[in-house]
């Protein structure tokens, strides 16, 4: 596979048993290349002074932005708690300790189960998730892109064996990740979908069938920014300048690879995120703990969530997020 050529998907009943699966060169290739993107990605927010701490695996509540995926209830001593689908509202609460902060995050997520097949769904997963009080859109953008070109550009120089034994070319991925990364609107990224014969809402979500089109004309990462409000969750802060316009974006690798981070300036006003849990059709009663920390007075701050998995994927130039998974879970396929 060419490194900007869209990678072929692959289909959960392509995953193999699990001893074969851990015993291949590819699988033990892409493993050590996680763990050394996650090793360059501590070094590198450690170097900017954030603070790692540990994720919250179950809560009252987690992240409803969740794209068509179900939660999962647990029994917590006679409370319905959930499995956390992402951390994101405890992130915001960290900032209360710690200026800048890092997780490493456990996910799980009931995907529809036609996601098994395209390539960048896993059921359970990982995010390296970061948070930044009292910082922009834009500065969070800055974060995300300089982490990226960092740890590919530590996978380039530092992980040759890997990349050669999964066929994947350093040198054009350290040229691939070079800064500054391109920025796209949500209209002019909805505007070049309708160009390519693509039928996007102006007012959605860009769906994964969307930005793996999107993703395939561009041969370097790129952003998509301002989002349309109703179409994320009402953490993204809406534009006080541009009402309607959420001050939020996702970080697309080329080539294909689609969308492998998310972020935004979050909301952290207590009556503007009543009033937009009420707009997204959430039950502010819910979110007890969390709007009684916002009513005190949470940080500003901007952050996101990059998938380690989907990372792994472009980097290493696997077809399939499950081959980046020591033990992939895809929708609707039974596996230890």
């Amino acid at each position: 596979m060419s490194d900007t050529q869209a990678p072929a998907r692959s289909t959960g009943a392509l995953v193999p048993p699990l001893g074969e699966h851990l015993t291949t060169a590819a699988t033990r290739a892409a493993l050590r290349l996680q763990n050394r993107l996650l090793h360059s990605a501590r070094d590198h927010l450690g170097a900017q002074g954030f603070v790692e701490l540990l994720p919250p695996i179950i809560g009252p509540v987690t992240d409803p932005g969740v794209r068509g995926a179900k939660q999962i209830d647990i029994d917590y001593y006679g409370h319905r708690y959930k499995l956390m689908t992402s951390a994101i509202l405890y992130k915001q609460a960290s900032l209360l300790a710690f200026d800048k902060i890092f997780y490493v995050s456990p996910n799980v997520r009931m995907e529809p189960l036609e996601t098994a097949g395209t390539g960048r769904h896993l059921v359970e997963f990982h995010q390296l998730d970061v948070e930044i009080a009292g910082a922009s859109r834009d500065e969070a953008m800055r974060v995300a892109e300089n982490l990226l070109a960092h740890v590919a550009g530590q996978a380039a120089d530092q992980a040759g064996a890997e990349l050669a034994t999964l066929g994947r070319d350093p040198g054009a991925l350290r040229k691939e990740t070079g800064l500054p990364f391109d920025r796209l609107s949500h209209r002019e990224a909805v505007e070049a979908l309708h160009r390519l014969g693509h039928p996007q809402s102006a007012d959605a979500e860009i769906g994964w069938q969307a930005e793996e089109l999107l993703s395939a004309q561009f041969d370097r990462p790129f952003f998509v920014t301002d989002y349309q409000k109703g179409s994320r969750g009402f953490y993204d802060r809406e534009s006080r300048e541009e009402p309607g316009v959420l001050r939020n974006f996702d970080l697309i690798a080329p080539g294909g690879y689609g969308e492998i981070s998310s972020g935004s300036e979050r909301e952290h006003d207590y009556a503007r995120l009543v009033t937009r849990m009420r707009e997204t059709g959430e039950n502010p009663e819910k979110y007890g703990w969390y709007l009684a920390l916002a009513r005190k007075g949470l940080p500003a701050s901007a952050g996101f969530g990059l998938g380690v998995e989907r990372l792994v994927r472009y980097v290493a130039g696997l077809s399939s997020v499950w081959q980046a998974a020591a033990y992939p879970k895809l929708a609707g396929v039974v596996s230890p």
